[in-house]
């Protein structure tokens, strides 16, 4: 990663803060969504099993908290510092602080081998614990956000993979001896979610809405912008502002408020990155050793259901990814998301 590259994006996401913040200026206030007191505890795991593969991005896991926009008098809920941060960026809304802990597994197509294809994308494990603060109106979601962790064998990849591997009875990966050397993290992220709704179905409660995205990242891990959309046809859908993935995909977040007792949608979206350095492909910048050359740009497509019940969000999203290296083999890379959320 040059610091080029870095000045670039970071000027960029420094353009879109700003835009948001005038934007905000400029208009009147927007309508507020109501306060909620409740935090969401939710567990997330994506793999590549559910398409009997075992290659590129293999695995994540991840573990989350958010907290209430609101305390039990209807008061903000966030420390006034932070509140005050977020209206000076994006003007008046409701705020929510996100805390989650994440692990994600990247493995070349053969696994068997003790000397890995140095073609083939690289082992790679990526250990993160990052904030993200939440500013919602009723019809936009911006979030900003700080990673921090470890690329590399710190991670912990290798005896989660094949400690996993070992219950299951399924073949230890061979070749992590090979894997990234050890390279810290630190990670920022910006973005923006808007809500448009449609059309709506008299008499069914059956609403269909857009929700269009754009995102940026810079740092050590990578940087990266990415614009995408989410279309979804449901009831409720002002509950939530999509599904949650793993950064760095599309993602509403976690933060939910149900607006009925059963909330369902299904959904289907896309997403385009330009991608100016990814740590997993490119290698560790200041030692040798395994890379690939990296695809600058990368489509993805997903589809899936999400069902709120009493508070409870479950999702399943499948993604369908295209090549993300130089003469990457075994065609797209497929995965499945599944996110179970609880309010409390």
């Amino acid at each position: 990663m040059t610091v080029h590259s870095v000045g670039r994006l970071g000027l960029l996401a420094g353009v879109s803060l700003a835009f948001n913040a005038s934007a905000a200026l400029a208009q009147s206030p927007p309508p507020l969504p109501p306060g909620d007191p409740g935090f969401i505890i939710s567990i997330q795991i994506e793999n590549d099993a559910i398409a009997r593969t075992d290659r590129n991005y293999t695995s994540g896991i991840r573990l989350g908290w958010t907290s209430p926009s609101v305390d039990a008098q209807g008061k903000d809920y966030l420390p006034d510092f932070l509140t005050d941060f977020g209206a000076m960026l994006w003007g008046p809304g409701r705020q929510r602080l996100a805390i989650d802990f994440s692990n994600a597994i990247y493995t070349p197509k053969n696994t068997s081998t003790k000397s890995p294809d140095p073609t083939d994308r690289p082992y790679a494990g990526v250990s993160l614990g990052s904030m993200f603060l939440l500013h919602d109106t009723m019809n936009t979601r911006d979030v900003l956000g700080v990673s921090v962790g470890i690329l590399g064998p710190s991670a912990r990849a290798e005896s989660i993979q094949n400690g996993f591997h070992d219950i299951i009875g399924d073949q230890e990966a061979a070749g992590w001896s090979h894997q990234i050397k050890d390279l810290p993290i630190l990670q920022f992220v910006t973005g923006r979610t808007w809500r448009y709704e449609l059309t709506e179905f008299p008499g069914t409660g059956i609403d269909v809405d857009i929700l269009p995205s754009a995102i940026i990242g810079v740092g050590s891990l990578r940087d990266y912008v990415q614009v995408g959309f989410q279309a979804r046809i449901g009831q409720g859908l002002q509950s939530d502002f999509g599904t949650s993935r793993i950064s760095p995909g599309l993602s509403g977040s976690d933060g939910y408020t149900p607006n009925r007792e059963f909330v369902w949608y299904f959904f289907a979206g896309a997403d385009g990155q330009a991608i100016g350095w990814d740590a997993t492909l490119d290698g560790n910048p200041f030692r040798s050793g395994p890379h690939v050359s990296r695809q600058p740009f990368v489509g993805e497509a997903e589809a899936g259901v999400a069902v709120i019940y009493r508070g409870v969000r479950l999702t399943y999203t499948h993604i369908v990814q295209t090549q993300s290296f130089h003469n990457q083999r075994g065609g797209l890379t497929q995965f499945g998301s599944f996110a179970l959320s609880m309010r409390f």
